[in-house]
């Protein structure tokens, strides 16, 4: 199977409604040609799952801008004053899971697991409707596990299997997402043949990627 394709080849893909997983931190080791690809399509009532919502202006940012999400699960809103207008319009709902909880939480829907018991979060909101349990004596939160219709990630050196490397902030959602959801999308920053990588430095297995596209530089 040849999994490199061009943008216009994932259109079809993409849905009204559905959950998409985007990598990045900020605007860092975001795939910002394939957020280009969903503006451009303009689906809507997305719900996206991201460690935030950017700036008004950059990534994730814009497509809440253009009105195209109906509910965000991320653990920063605070650079995009757009996010906090759609929330007090109610045009928008934002689910707040502190930073290492969501982690956890897509790591556990990539993994298989039944969720993630944490202390974090104890006697504040985010505690509330959660589920307590209490483990040895300690209470902790039941935090249930996330996954997604479609991930977008961003790869550094991606080879034409899929196998992708991660360089500097770029490692820091993306692996995750590529775990938990059911097609992978990565946006390659440079693509190379197969076989020209060195495993060692091999994040996420080609296994797991659907489809390929070399971003625009």
């Amino acid at each position: 199977m040849n999994k490199v394709v061009k943008f216009e080849n994932l259109r079809s893909i993409f849905k009204d409604g559905m959950t998409i997983m985007i990598g990045g931190f900020l605007d860092c080791g975001t795939p910002d040609g394939l957020i280009d690809m969903l503006i451009d399509l303009n689906v809507k009532n997305l719900t996206i799952i991201s460690n935030d919502t950017s700036f008004p202006d950059k990534g994730i940012g814009r497509l809440i801008v253009n009105s195209q999400v109906k509910k965000v699960i991320a653990s920063h809103i605070g650079t995009n004053p757009e996010t906090g207008r759609k929330i007090i319009t109610g045009e928008m709902n934002v689910e707040l899971s502190p930073q290492g909880t969501l982690i956890e939480r897509i790591r556990a829907g990539g993994s298989g697991l039944g969720g993630v018991l944490t202390q974090t979060g104890l006697g504040t909101v985010v505690e509330d409707g959660k589920q307590k349990l209490t483990i040895s004596g300690k209470e902790y939160l039941l935090e249930l596990p996330l996954k997604a219709d479609v991930a977008l990630v961003k790869g550094s050196v991606v080879d034409e299997f899929g196998n992708t490397c991660y360089k500097g902030t770029t490692k820091n959602f993306n692996p995750y997402i590529a775990m938990a959801a059911e097609k992978v999308i990565v946006e390659a920053e440079k693509l190379v043949k197969c076989n020209q990588l060195e495993t060692e430095y091999v994040m996420t297995p080609g296994v797991l990627v659907d489809y390929i596209v070399k971003g625009v530089a």
